[in-house]
């Protein structure tokens, strides 16, 4: 019999276990699949303003995670960057990409995404940018901090991400593949 355990943040770690200190069956874990987007820890994910971390791959060929804003149209991942940002020449070079978003409130949430991105040169302020601005500094001071922007640079590029694969983790009842579950 499939047993879905859910627990709450305060409930203790090992709350998957049940009473007789054996594991329950969970549901396993599909990853890969574009729909766990519409999971409802995606979508609070995606709604959040915790800063999307992108993962490429260097112009020498080490490995990088930045911190950036991003902003969700419900199929692409949208971004702005200032056209001499050192990102740009490395996703020239190789466009291939991973995306993460995840909270540090227990049970943990955690958006997997992978895909290629893509970039576009934009004159004046990439507007997806500047809405993600609104949504992470709320709408008066994302407004002023795209003003301010405005006037250090007159054009961005575009950076757009289309997810090819996704995984979620909510430590509910989506776990870690590794986990003996």
């Amino acid at each position: 019999m499939l047993h879905i355990q859910s627990y709450t943040a305060a409930a203790d770690p090992l709350a998957w276990l049940n009473s007789a200190g054996r594991k329950e069956q969970v549901m396993p874990v599909k990853q890969g699949d574009l729909d766990l987007l519409q999971h409802p820890a995606a979508q609070e994910l995606l709604a959040s303003t915790i800063p999307a971390r992108l993962a490429y791959i260097a112009t020498d060929g080490t490995p990088r995670v930045i911190p950036i804003w991003f902003h969700w149209n419900g199929n692409e991942f949208i971004m702005g960057t200032p056209p001499k940002a050192p990102k740009l020449r490395a996703l020239a070079k190789n466009p291939r990409v991973s995306l993460t978003i995840d909270d540090n409130t227990f049970p943990h949430k955690v958006l997997l995404v992978r895909g290629n991105a893509r970039l576009e040169p934009f004159n004046g302020i990439v507007p997806e940018y500047a809405m993600a601005a609104e949504r992470y500094f709320g709408p008066d001071q994302g407004k002023a901090w795209v003003a301010q922007l405005g006037q250090m640079v007159s054009s961005m590029v575009r950076i757009t991400i289309t997810p090819d694969w996704v995984g979620l983790l909510d430590f509910q009842t989506r776990f870690p593949s590794a986990l003996p579950l």
